[in-house]
Formats: C-alpha cells, sequence, structure tokens
C-alpha cells in the first residue's frame, strides 16, 4: 500500500486533503524564529533615535512581550542593545558597527588610510572622512577633526542615500555599469524624477573629471571636495572627502587643500593596488 500511495503522489494520483501547500519559491526551506525576532529587533532599533523598552519594541512589531522578551535580553547581554545612564529603556550600541568594520575590506582601506587622514587634517586645518558604499546608502567609517576651533564633523557610522552625498554619488560613479544602475534605479522610490535627474547627470561629470566638488549642499559656506579611492580594476573601494570651511580662520586656502586632498587620495589609491588620475589644478569653480 505504501508503495502504491507513493507512485500515485508521484504521478499526481494522490493528492492531500485539506489547506493546499505553498508554493517552494514562497516558503523557505528552513527557518530560524529567535534568529529572524532577533534581526527584526535590531532592525527596528537602527530605525529609532529614541530609547524604547521590551513592551514597546513588542508593540512596533506587533508581537507580544513573552515573544520578544528572552530575545531582548540576550541582544542585551551580548551588547548589541545598551541602556543609557538612568535610562530603563534600550537603545543599539554601536557593536554592530564595530563588527561591519572588521570586513576584511573595510578594515584593510581604514588601517591605510589612518595615518595618512591624520596627517592631511593637520595639515590643511580641516575635518576629513572616509566613506563606503552600504547597500544604496554612503556610510562614514573613519573620521579625523579639523585641529581648528570651528570646523565641520560627520559622524562615524552615520547613512544616506549615496546618490544625495558627494561620496557617494563619487563611489557611485566609478562602479561597474550594472551596479551604478542598480543603485539609481533604487535610488527612484525615494528621490524625485527631477533630482534624480541631476544626480545622474552629476554623476556623469564625475567619472569623466575625476572628483566631486560642491558648494553648499548640505551646510552654506561649505564645499564638498571628494576624490575616490580605486582598487586595480579602476573600481571605488571608498571616498575621502573634505568638508572644507571657509572661514576668517582659514590657515590654508581651499587650491591648497585640494592638492593635498588628492595626494591623500592617491596615497590610499596606490596602496589598494590602484592609481588615481591627477586632474588640473586649481580646480575650477564648482557649479
Amino acid at each position: 500500500m505504501a508503495g502504491r500511495a507513493k507512485a500515485l503522489n508521484e504521478a499526481g494520483g494522490d493528492k492531500p486533503k485539506g489547506k493546499s501547500r505553498q508554493p517552494a519559491a514562497d516558503k523557505p526551506t528552513y527557518t530560524a524564529p529567535a534568529l529572524e525576532k532577533g534581526l527584526d529587533i535590531l532592525e527596528l532599533l537602527a530605525t529609532l533615535s529614541v530609547p524604547v523598552t521590551p513592551s514597546q519594541i513588542a508593540q512596533r512589531l506587533g508581537r507580544s512581550l513573552q515573544e520578544v522578551y528572552r530575545v531582548v535580553l540576550a541582544l542585551e547581554r551580548r551588547g548589541y542593545l545598551i541602556k543609557p545612564p538612568g535610562e530603563e529603556a534600550l537603545v543599539l550600541s554601536t557593536q554592530l558597527f564595530g563588527l561591519a568594520t572588521l570586513f576584511p575590506p573595510f578594515r584593510r582601506v581604514v588601517d591605510a588610510a589612518q595615518p595618512i587622514m591624520n596627517a592631511l587634517a593637520l595639515e590643511a586645518t580641516q575635518a576629513v572622512h572616509m566613506a563606503v558604499l552600504d547597500g544604496v546608502n554612503q556610510r562614514i567609517i573613519a573620521q579625523v577633526d579639523s585641529p581648528a576651533a570651528i570646523a565641520i564633523r560627520l559622524r562615524v557610522g552615520a547613512a544616506s542615500p549615496a546618490v544625495r552625498g558627494t561620496s557617494g554619488r563619487t563611489i557611485v560613479a566609478f562602479q561597474p555599469k550594472p551596479v551604478q544602475e542598480w543603485i539609481l534605479s533604487q535610488a527612484e522610490t525615494i528621490i524625485p524624477a527631477d533630482q534624480l535627474k541631476r544626480y545622474r547627470d552629476r554623476i556623469a561629470r564625475i567619472a569623466v573629471r575625476g572628483y566631486e566638488r560642491i558648494e553648499g549642499e548640505v551646510v552654506h559656506g561649505v564645499t564638498d571636495l571628494s576624490f575616490p579611492i580605486l582598487n586595480s580594476a579602476g573600481v571605488s573601494l571608498a571616498a575621502l572627502t573634505m568638508p572644507f570651511l571657509a572661514s576668517h580662520q582659514v590657515i590654508v586656502p581651499f587650491d591648497d587643500a585640494a592638492h593635498m586632498l588628492y595626494r591623500a587620495a592617491s596615497r590610499i589609491t596606490q596602496m589598494m593596488g590602484g592609481e588615481l588620475p591627477e586632474p588640473a589644478f586649481p580646480l575650477p569653480q564648482a557649479t
């Protein structure tokens, strides 16, 4: 009988009664409920700027407190969630970012760049930072403050849409065409068509001239200048960016600081096995 049932099932003769099965494509082969709850919690807290309690986490995720409580405790015990001083609620720690920076490609470029960035910030008396692509976002992975009393500073770990940022556009401009088109197509869901067209045009120009320069895009009085860090294939691994703050206390003029930034990016690029073409200095005014 068992052999006949098997044969009929294989031939499609006997089908189980009741609820039909989901197609294989729609149903995961294996599930790990506790892991998925943990990821849901981490992804939720990454979007919040205020501490939340386990009950608030459960409410936001549409789960019961019982479902998430032990997972929250485990994440807190492992250091991924922390309680700020005087708080009973939880926030995301920087541990995930720390794990990301241990990823070999990031670690290698940061290790190579850090002493060069330190020297550049002192020489140019301007802040400098490095960003990489994180999906469709640019993410700051290293930052060195200016020795000047007033300067622009970006938070390490901060992320924003790549096409909207000086660093992000610089990196995207030196990506393989399929990667570049994927990033731009994903941006269509969050950026109006007219803005995205301008970003496409800027990215195309960056690929030709070799850098991005734009004034007052985020802060008035700040000129963002960014050079790519290239590998041996000419693909950008990162971008080295200087938010040049013009003030009465500026010691090094922009044209000199721009040349210093290029030399630093070129040195890091060489350490990554690439070669960074030198633009004509002084750089033309940003449009």
